[in-house]
């Protein structure tokens, strides 16, 4: 049964992840160090801004000190947030599906990015009250392909529900959310990775990565816009009836 739905934000809301690259590759030029976008697509785009920039310094064999890592996390911040601001575009179809959605279910965004580049993209389309629901680069350990983002988000969402009722009454009704309630709404491979290993159903849009490479998805679609809450809520109907045949 459905009971929550999780956002990746860059990707998935926003059409931001060249602008991500642009200020990664302009960071690591900085450096001496090259990215093409190939290997940014193949490697490193589901990755915070932390992971990214150790993984690539990793692949091409160069040390990177912890106080240097801070100095390029804050200067890809500084570049990108300008052209974002300038730049911003959501994808079709998803203020729409989000607006419905937020109706019926509570939701949340976990995402690699930073709090702010996520408050600059709700904000800019109109969706800040949508989420109250924020898990940032900032708010956990390991990013994706891990499944501590969306594992906190359930765990959030769960929490904030709880606030709402008493305790006793919220245990009785069996509010609680469970992993396998949620879906998310991701954008890349590595990003599907972490809602399976969070135990979660996944809805990817091909907004990154083209269809055969997000085949591991429950579901795959070109745009949001495609996309009804019964068509969602259909997901986890077939899944209960595959399990219990």
């Amino acid at each position: 049964m459905l009971r929550a739905i999780i956002f990746d934000c860059d990707g998935v809301i926003a059409d931001t992840e060249a602008l991500h690259f642009a200020a990664f590759q302009r960071v690591l030029g900085e450096e001496g160090v090259t990215l093409t976008e190939d290997e940014y697509l193949r490697l490193y785009l589901a990755l915070d801004d932390r992971g990214c920039f150790t993984a690539v310094f990793s692949d091409k064999g160069k040390p990177l000190a912890a106080e240097e890592l801070d100095g390029l996390v804050r200067r890809k911040a500084e570049y990108l947030e300008p052209v974002m601001r300038a730049g911003l575009q959501l994808f079709p179809g998803v203020a729409e599906f989000i607006n419905q959605a937020a109706r019926k279910y509570p939701m949340a965004i976990a995402s690699g990015a930073l709090r702010r580049e996520i408050e600059l993209v709700l904000e800019h389309g109109g969706l800040r009250d949508y989420f109250p629901i924020i898990v940032s680069a900032e708010d956990v350990a390991r990013s994706k392909p891990h499944p501590d983002p969306f594992l906190e988000a359930c765990s959030a969402i769960n929490a904030r529900r709880a606030d709402t009722e008493e305790r006793n009454l919220y245990e009785e009704r069996n509010l609680y959310i469970e992993p396998g309630e949620c879906l998310v709404i991701e954008d890349s491979f590595h990003g599907i990775r972490a809602a399976h290993s969070a135990g979660m159903l996944c809805l990817a849009v091909t907004n990154s990565y083209p269809r055969e490479e997000l085949s591991d998805a429950e579901w795959v679609v070109e745009s949001l816009a495609d996309v009804s809450l019964e068509d969602v809520k259909r997901l986890f109907t077939d899944r209960h009836d595959r399990l219990h045949r």
